[in-house]
């Protein structure tokens, strides 16, 4: 697995979790927010180098047992049933995931975890 793999799988399944009817928004985590702030101020600092954009509200990693374990936190609109939009995230996110990995030759499991950190 490399780092660009990894960015990879986290733009899929954060383009498919924005993509679901319902889904207001990816929600970062602290220490994402805490990476974005501490990134831009090293490119403040270093004027010139391409921006490294974060996937906000995704967290991916791959297994020791060759699959890919992928969290996503998302804010939803009040006016969606939570639990019908959290299994469309769900099923929409490993559907993109394993494509793309299917793409790069790999048949590694996906398992997905959202959590839904509030409704606006």
């Amino acid at each position: 697995m490399t780092v660009s793999q990894r960015v990879d799988v986290q733009r899929v399944a954060a383009e498919a979790a924005s993509g679901v009817p319902g889904v207001a928004a990816l929600q970062p985590a602290l220490a994402d927010r805490l990476a974005l702030a501490t990134s831009r101020a090293h490119q403040a600092q270093t004027a010139g180098t391409s921006p490294h954009r974060e996937a906000a509200g995704i967290r991916c990693e791959h297994t020791p047992d060759d699959g890919w374990h992928v969290e996503v936190r998302c804010i939803l609109h009040a006016d969606q049933r939570v639990v019908d939009v959290a299994r469309q995230v769900r099923d929409d996110v490993r559907n993109a995931v394993s494509a793309y990995l299917a793409q790069q030759s790999t048949s590694d499991r996906v398992t997905v975890v959202v959590t839904v950190t509030r409704t606006l």
